[in-house]
């Protein structure tokens, strides 16, 4: 069977989210992978649906956060504040991305390739409620995991990426309720190595 082939060369490449390790680290000192980090997203999507402003269409919002990184099973990962800061980066991030997303619509049988290819464009470009809340997730994910690493793997950058999550969750009160949890819990971590948070605030 034509499809079953094209699923399973799917699966098999998608086996590389297992091994494309992320910039954060976990708890234990070992390096997070993209599959650990979209593993948490999915949870807290089942956690905080029940206390959105909106209701939200929870399979779009899962599949998108399941499909908005399988880019990088073909593009690798490329560290965040590394492509906000340098155009040429971001650039190429986003050529290779393309690319990746537009071989895994061809590799699947259509419209399951076609519906995989719509939904990651629409978490790219951010156009729906579901889009929204799935970027916030995933920056607030981000945050939650390196508040878990011991301070040692953070880098200066991300002393000051822990309060710039704002712009993130403006558009839901709970999402902007939870990123103040996490921050505080940031600012706790930061302020109990003696690195005074009020340069990073103001």
């Amino acid at each position: 069977m034509k499809e079953m082939k094209q699923i399973m060369k799917l699966l098999h490449l998608s086996e590389n989210l297992k091994k494309e390790l992320r910039h954060s680290w976990l708890s234990d000192g070992r390096r997070e992978s993209v599959a650990e980090h979209t593993f948490r997203m999915s949870l807290m999507a089942i956690l905080i649906e029940p206390y959105l402003d909106q209701k939200i269409n929870s399979e779009k919002l899962l599949k998108m956060i399941i499909i908005h990184d399988l880019v990088e099973a073909e593009a690798g990962d490329v560290e965040a504040f590394k492509s906000a800061n340098d155009l040429n980066v971001k650039k190429e991030k986003r050529l290779r991305e393309v690319q990746a997303i537009e071989a895994i619509r061809d590799m699947l049988p259509s419209p399951l390739g076609q519906e995989l290819y719509q939904l990651w464009y629409e978490f790219e470009d951010k156009n729906s409620y579901e889009a929204k809340v799935a970027n916030a997730i995933d920056k607030l994910e981000v945050q939650i995991q390196h508040n878990e690493a011991d301070l040692d793997t953070w880098l200066e950058v991300e002393y000051e990426m822990t309060f710039k999550m704002k712009k993130h969750v403006e558009f839901d009160s709970f999402l902007q309720k939870l990123m103040k949890e996490i921050e505080d819990e940031g600012a706790k971590k930061l302020q109990a190595a003696n690195i005074p948070i009020e340069m990073y605030t103001s």
